[in-house]
């Protein structure tokens, strides 16, 4: 798929949603799906939206609550008027359906191959569902219940289906909502089907696993087929993703991953409606984003309910259709191969290149013009926080700050300026932090104790320009006592950029002790940027080996403000991991994914600059970091 950079705005903003509102489903198997009320005329119709209208678009329709959202929603209809469920509803099928309200259409179902002296064997919960040209090319499916599974792989093998597309987890809210189809490792058997795990591969946002599946007929056993499993993990229990970056990735690698020669791609969730019709909607509009410079989500939904009713459950999944397709307008595919990364630092660094071109200024200008939450800020803006704050612009969000144990009858002593931040594989594997305070160093070993955190990773001296940046938090010899934390020192030794210090850290209350090894690297000068990447690349091979000797708790990295150079680090931690992983790197899209955790995270051009120059170095020199993994 070619490049959207042509739709690319410098006029940017950041689209977020506040995801607290759900439509439940009911925790009884056979109870029905809730459905949103609909609109007593639904004879109202949208206009497709070229894209340059977009962004205008997306903000008068999330005005008020997202008030036109909701309008343009309940206008849809719910779904086909000629449509019949007739085999949906048999007395044999009715145990199929996992809600009695979200059946397949007789005309659009999935019709398996019969087994003899099975009646009814030829059903299941799902429907073929159109992509933007592509007639039938997915499968909208229930998640399979127990009883369903044989046949739901019987589905996958006789569609030659050869990509799975996963939107739900085995149970949300205590509630099942979905049965495990699949083995988590060597072979299980499902009516005919064997299915053998070949390969499984977790990151932050969603889960691959590959499955050799062979079918044994009475005939004899057919030549195996590769499946692949793509499994979303981060949609949360109520509303939608905080960010559409996370669904966005998975669309292009679910796209990269599924072969031109399969059958239907099948989408489930756990009803087959809701997150399904969402993402299915979300291709076919990128699609025709690149087709017609324009999208028709209201038409395409009104159609595709004409095959499966009730795709899209909930106006917030309708609104995040918009959102999803707004930012990938806004951003388009910044994705690199290694391959071509110095290329495109040429680019960049070119300056006298066509404004066609994206230099490296304007590529950082569209991350400084993304919207700061303030109104997220409540706890660090609370005035018996503020003095807790170093940097009064650099404040942790609500839905991400470290929140730490009240002490007894002391109000506001949960509050710490410190954000949870994700890594390339697990959430919340980094904590990025300021630099403590006198009156905060107490807070900030209660925080190292109470995450169970092994690594400090500090990126500043104690003093810069004459000014202080840091306190001294541990002992240079023996030992210091912070509140109900004594720190020992147990190690101090210089490995090149940075110093390895081991220190013991006690809990006087309990008498525990955890050892804590802080990294602190001495290769950033007071002003600018290191001069080579080297120094940087050894400091994160160093902690990645640490993390997993000492077990992936979550890492504290801290520089003064724990904003620019933390972030930095942090970056560049998550954007080699990939290189190692996948050899592509999006630094564009890391570090954006890092602003919406907590603000500033890469401060300065310069920084932003940094991470391509570190992951060119770590290019030129990979085969000295075999160890990095």
């Amino acid at each position: 798929m070619s490049n959207i950079s042509p739709f690319l705005n410098s006029n940017l903003m950041v689209v977020v949603f506040d995801s607290n509102i759900h439509v439940p489903y009911s925790s009884t198997e056979q109870q029905t799906v809730v459905l949103l009320p609909r609109s007593p005329s639904t004879s109202k119709k949208y206009l497709p939206i070229p894209v340059d209208s977009l962004e205008e678009e997306y903000r008068i329709r999330s005005a008020d609550d997202g008030k036109l959202f909701r309008e343009e929603y309940s206008s849809l209809p719910g779904g086909s008027t000629q449509g019949t469920c007739e085999e949906a509803n048999k007395d044999e099928n009715k145990e199929k359906n996992r809600y009695p309200n979200i059946l397949p259409y007789d005309h659009s179902r999935v019709i398996l191959t019969p087994i003899e002296g099975v009646p009814c064997s030829d059903y299941i919960n799902a429907s073929y569902i159109d992509g933007y040209t592509d007639k039938n090319k997915f499968i909208a499916a229930q998640g399979p219940k127990q009883d369903t599974v044989a046949d739901f792989w019987r589905m996958i093998w006789e569609q030659k289906s050869a990509t799975i597309v996963m939107l739900t987890n085995l149970k949300e809210r205590k509630e099942d909502k979905c049965y495990q189809y699949w083995p988590d490792q060597g072979c299980w058997t499902y009516g005919n089907v064997r299915v053998a795990v070949e390969d499984f591969t977790a990151l932050v946002d969603y889960t691959i696993r590959k499955f050799c599946v062979q079918y044994q007929a009475s005939d004899g056993t057919k030549t195996p087929r590769l499946v692949t499993q793509l499994h979303f993990t981060s949609w949360p229990d109520f509303g939608v993703p905080f960010s559409p970056i996370g669904m966005l990735k998975f669309l292009k690698k679910v796209k990269q991953v599924n072969p031109s020669y399969a059958g239907p791609i099948v989408v489930h969730c756990s009803a087959g409606v809701g997150r399904t019709g969402t993402f299915i909607v979300i291709d076919a509009m990128i699609d025709m984003m690149y087709a017609e410079k324009k999208v028709d989500v209201f038409g395409f939904v009104s159609r595709i309910r004409e095959q499966r009713s009730q795709l899209i459950q909930t106006d917030l999944q309708y609104s995040f259709v918009y959102q999803a397709l707004l930012e990938y307008f806004l951003y388009g595919d910044t994705e690199l191969d290694v391959s071509s990364l110095e290329g495109h630092l040429d680019k960049l660094h070119n300056t006298s290149a066509p404004l066609d071109r994206v230099g490296l200024e304007e590529e950082f200008k569209k991350l400084t013009n993304m919207r700061i939450m303030k109104e997220n800020m409540r706890a660090g803006n609370l005035p018996a926080n503020m003095k807790k704050n170093r940097v009064l612009q650099i404040i942790p969000y609500d839905f991400n700050r470290v929140i730490l144990s009240m002490k007894r009858g002391q109000e506001f002593t949960d509050y710490i300026n410190a954000s949870f931040i994700d890594g390339y594989r697990q959430k919340d594997y980094f904590i990025a932090t300021q630099g403590p305070l006198a009156h905060t160093v107490d807070d900030f070993w209660r925080m190292v104790w109470e995450w169970k955190c092994h690594s400090i990773v500090m990126l500043t001296e104690l003093q810069e320009r004459d000014q202080d940046k840091c306190l001294q938090y541990w002992p240079t010899e023996d030992s210091v006592t912070y509140g109900d934390f004594t720190v020992e020192i147990k190690g101090d030794m210089l490995c090149d950029a940075f110093s390895l210090r081991d220190l013991l850290l006690t809990y006087g209350p309990e008498k525990q002790t955890r050892l804590v090894r802080q990294f602190h690297f001495h290769g950033w000068p007071e002003i600018g940027i290191p001069t080579e990447g080297k120094g940087m690349i050894d400091i994160i091979a160093a902690v990645q080996k640490q993390q997993q000797q000492s077990g992936n708790h979550p890492i504290v990295v801290h520089c003064s403000a724990g904003a620019g150079r933390t972030g930095t680090f942090i970056a560049l931690s998550n954007i080699l991991e990939r290189v190692k992983a996948e050899g592509l790197l999006d630094v564009f899209q890391t570090v954006k994914s890092l602003r919406m955790q907590r603000p500033h995270m890469v401060q300065t051009v310069e920084q932003y600059d940094f991470c391509y120059k570190v992951v060119q170095d770590f290019v030129d020199i990979f085969s000295d970091y075999a160890n990095f993994k």
